[in-house]
């Protein structure tokens, strides 16, 4: 088995970014939304693998949190496809298949629609 599934720092150029519309909850506080986009971070001692930035959370009403991608994981349906906003199976598919290739198991959760 290869090292690459385990969640450990990455380097930015080897970094995979978790797509839009990616859904996901926060490890902590269980906090839910999908990603919508990056936000650049000048300050703060939490950030995603590239060192400059963090996720921006669409978690409803408009309301966006900031998160690290080490305090997020990533929802799934029961046929362990990622769960998305907008996108269709064979997308889902693709980007589960990225996505797993990166992340460890313990990185996904099952959502039930």
């Amino acid at each position: 088995m290869s090292d690459q599934n385990q969640d450990g720092p990455r380097a930015g150029s080897q970094w995979v970014r978790i797509p839009d519309g990616t859904m996901v909850q926060h490890r902590l506080d269980g906090q839910k939304g999908h990603i919508d986009g990056l936000t650049e971070i000048v300050n703060g001692p939490s950030r995603n693998p590239d060192g400059r930035t963090q996720y921006r959370i669409n978690v409803g009403k408009g309301d966006r949190v900031l998160i690290a991608e080490e305090d997020l994981l990533i929802l799934t349906d029961s046929e362990g496809l990622v769960r998305m906003a907008k996108e269709k199976g064979e997308y889902r598919s693709l980007v589960s298949k990225q996505l797993r290739g990166v992340f460890g198991e313990d990185r996904f959760i099952v959502k039930s629609s």
